[in-house]
């Protein structure tokens, strides 16, 4: 895996990093802060490059040899990357509009990549405290709020009936409605971020729905996670996602679904049609 460490061993580590990083931002978030916009026209807030640079020293010093790729430094040719078999895959703030918005639901993402899989997740949650950790050769995902003991959480089964669907607060579309459509007795938990991946991993949501674009640092640490519980973050042909395997670094279209022997498929279907 590295030359030093196995994703195990670097777990505890790097949730302390994150909640570092976390702690950087909740400075910014209680006084007034600048907002710019990059070309895509996505925010960008100091917070955003705060939790960038402590996260990319503090892993610089965890992993010397392994390469970091962060949404706020991804200008790395696909030439240089491909050569990448194990690297940190990082959001330092996911749910920028979220923070903006200062509703409280954006997170910090750290994930390790090896061999275009993610073997390694944290997300911290710097508002409430909340840490979700996991990594691939530990046999389970795990829930801890501040001052309290670890939990490992699971994604719950879904025989039909109720459904519980985890949705975007800022990105909805008429894609989205036609999946609702489908279910006779659905709820929709509205979040930003990777909590709505969380949400799934720990068995209050049946799945999540993005028809809309992200990328890779949005879903890498949440599909460790979202694994390790026992579900599955699959394309829309049902593949799990894969990391740094071509040279955009946009995700295609994906669920994040608890109970993964079900045939999500089918419902994807009519949400896909133009």
């Amino acid at each position: 895996m590295t030359d030093v460490m196995q994703p195990k061993q670097l777990l505890q580590p790097v949730v302390e990093l994150a909640r570092k990083a976390g702690a950087e931002i909740l400075k910014i978030y209680a006084e007034d802060f600048n907002v710019e916009h990059k070309e895509d026209r996505s925010p960008l807030t100091e917070a955003d490059m705060a939790a960038h640079h402590t996260i990319v020293a503090g892993l610089q010093a965890l992993t010397p040899k392994l390469p970091i790729l962060s949404e706020e430094e991804a200008a790395i040719p696909y030439a240089e990357r491909s050569q990448w078999r194990t690297y940190w895959l990082v959001d330092p703030l996911d749910g920028t509009r979220e923070f903006i918005k200062r509703n409280g639901e954006f997170t910090v993402n750290i994930a390790l990549i090896e061999d275009q899989q993610a073997v390694l997740g944290v997300i911290y949650v710097p508002v409430s405290g909340v840490t979700y950790f996991a990594s691939r050769d530990d046999g389970g995902a795990y829930r801890q709020e501040p001052s309290q003991g670890v939990q490992q959480i699971r994604v719950r089964s879904w025989q039909g009936g109720h459904i519980t669907v985890a949705g975007s607060r800022s990105h909805r579309d008429d894609r989205f409605g036609r999946f609702l459509d489908q279910f006779d007795d659905h709820e929709i938990i509205s979040m930003g971020s990777s909590l709505k991946s969380c949400l799934v991993a720990e068995g209050k949501a049946d799945i999540y729905v993005r028809l809309g674009p992200t990328s890779e640092w949005d879903t890498a640490a949440a599909q460790c996670i979202v694994e390790e519980a026992g579900g599955k973050l699959l394309d829309t042909k049902m593949r799990p996602l894969r990391y740094n395997s071509k040279e955009s670094l946009l995700n295609p279209y994906f669920i994040v679904c608890g109970d993964a022997n079900h045939d999500w498929a089918k419902y994807l279907a009519p949400c896909l049609e133009q």
